[in-house]
C-alpha cells in the first residue's frame, strides 16, 4: 500500500510499504478515507525528535473497516470509524480511570501509545491506504454511514478533543474570559471549545494573519503579538485584570515576538502567567518534551525550561498539563457534530490526495499559502 514515510529532517515521501495484517483477534483493518497532518507531526518532520527514517506518519485517522479479527464483538466490516490518536487497551489502571492517553499496556515502559509517532509504540501511522487498529472494540468510534461531515469527524481523532481538553485542564466555565496562545489548529479548537462552553470573551494570540482571521470568524478576539506585549493587550480589554483562564496551544517551539525567529521555549508559559488573573487557572495541551535535539540551549534540549514559578505562586494560579485523553470527549463531540451544534471543519484549509503529502508538509511547516489544517484522502484524486 501507499504511505507517507519519514526520510529525514524536512523530507517525507509517499512510497509502497507492507499492507497491515491482523496480528491479534482484537484487531481490525481500516481502509483510510481521511488522515490529517498534525502540528505535532511537524516536530518529527523538522528533526526535532528522535524519530528515525522509515516511520510511517499519521495519528489522525478515519475510515471504513475492511477486516475484523475473531475476537472483535462490537464492530463489523463496513463500519465507518474514527480512531483516537491514543492507542489504548481499555483495561489498565489508567484506562479504567479515563486516562487513555497514558495507557500502561500498549507501549511497555512508557505511559501512552499512538499511531505513527516517535516513542509511542510499534503502531504504524495512518497517512496510508490502510491501518491496523489494536484493541479495536475500545479504540474505534462508530460514525454515521456515508461520507457526510467527513472533515468534521476526522478532527475527532485529535485536535477537536485536544482543544476541548485544554478547556478542561483550565476548567473553563460559562461567562469566563479566556486567553488562548496559538492560533494553529489546536489553538483554534481550544478557542472554539471555550465558546461552546459559554466563555464570555476569548482572546487568541498569534502573528499569522490567516490564523488570526480564522479566530475572528468564530467570534474570538485576535491579538497579534508582534504589535505589542500580548498580556498587556489583553489586560487593556479586561479592565486591567487579565483573563480568568489561559490555554497554551503552542508548546516548546514558541518564538519571540520579533522578526528574529529565535525560539524561547518558556515564553508562552510565562506570558500566560502574566495574562491570567490571580487565582486563575492555566491549561497546557501544547506539547512539551523531555528531549529536544534542536533546543536553543542545553537546558531546553533536556526539556528544562525557565518558568516564572515565583510569579505563578504569588498569584495563586493552578496549572493542568498533559496530552489529551481523546476517548474522554470524542463521543460527546461526535454527537455535537451529528446534531449540527458543532462544525469544527472551519479550521480545514486544504483537502489533498495522499500523493500530495510532501508538498503539504512543506507548506504547512512554512505556514504559507493559507495552510492551517490539511486532510489527506488516500485513494481520492482531489484537485489541489
Amino acid at each position: 500500500m501507499k504511505a507517507v514515510v519519514y526520510e529525514g529532517p524536512f523530507s517525507v515521501t509517499v512510497t509502497e510499504v507492507d499492507d497491515p495484517q491482523i496480528q491479534h483477534p482484537n484487531d481490525v483493518i481500516v481502509r483510510i478515507t481521511s488522515s490529517a497532518i498534525c502540528g505535532s507531526d511537524l516536530h518529527m518532520y523538522e528533526g526535532r525528535t528522535a524519530a528515525e527514517p522509515g516511520i510511517v506518519f499519521g495519528h489522525e485517522n478515519l475510515g471504513v473497516i475492511e477486516e475484523v479479527g475473531d475476537g472483535v464483538t462490537s464492530l463489523s466490516v463496513g463500519d465507518r470509524v474514527v480512531m483516537p490518536f491514543n492507542v489504548a487497551c481499555g483495561f489498565c489502571k489508567n484506562c479504567l480511570a479515563g486516562e487513555t492517553g497514558f495507557c500502561l499496556t500498549v507501549n511497555p515502559g512508557f505511559a501512552g501509545g499512538a499511531y505513527g509517532y516517535v516513542s509511542m509504540g510499534p503502531y504504524t501511522g495512518g497517512q496510508a491506504e490502510r491501518l491496523r487498529v489494536p484493541f479495536a472494540d475500545f479504540n474505534c468510534l462508530k460514525l454515521p454511514e456515508g461520507d457526510e461531515n467527513e472533515t468534521d469527524y476526522i478532527l475527532l481523532a485529535d485536535i477537536f478533543p485536544t482543544g476541548y481538553h485544554g478547556c478542561e485542564l483550565a476548567q473553563v466555565s460559562p461567562g469566563e474570559t479566556v486567553a488562548v496562545y496559538g492560533a494553529g489548529p489546536v489553538g483554534l479548537m481550544a478557542a472554539y471549545s471555550a465558546l461552546l462552553r459559554g466563555a464570555s470573551k476569548v482572546f487568541v494570540v498569534d502573528r499569522v494573519p490567516e490564523r488570526l482571521a480564522k479566530a475572528e470568524e468564530i467570534g474570538a478576539i485576535p491579538i497579534d503579538f508582534t504589535k505589542g506585549d500580548p498580556a498587556e493587550q489583553i489586560k487593556a480589554q479586561t479592565n486591567g485584570e487579565g483573563t480568568d483562564k489561559g490555554i497554551d496551544a503552542v508548546g516548546y517551539q514558541a518564538q519571540k515576538g520579533d522578526e528574529s525567529g529565535h525560539e524561547e521555549p518558556a515564553i508562552v508559559l510565562n506570558q500566560l502567567v502574566e495574562t491570567v488573573r490571580p487565582t486563575g487557572r492555566l491549561g497546557i495541551p501544547g506539547l512539551y518534551v523531555p528531549s529536544d535535539p534542536g533546543g536553543p540551549d542545553e537546558h531546553a534540549k533536556h526539556g528544562q525550561l525557565l518558568v516564572s514559578i515565583g510569579k505563578m505562586f504569588e498569584k495563586g494560579q493552578k496549572m493542568g498539563t498533559g496530552q489529551c485523553n481523546v476517548k474522554k470527549y470524542n463521543r460527546q463531540l461526535r454527537d455535537l457534530i451529528a446534531s449540527g451544534r458543532a462544525r469544527p471543519s472551519f479550521v480545514v484549509s486544504h483537502e489533498l490526495p495522499l500523493d500530495d503529502a510532501p508538498r503539504a508538509y512543506d507548506k504547512f511547516d512554512k505556514r504559507i499559502e493559507g495552510y492551517t489544517k490539511v486532510v489527506l484522502h488516500p485513494g481520492h484524486d482531489l484537485a489541489a
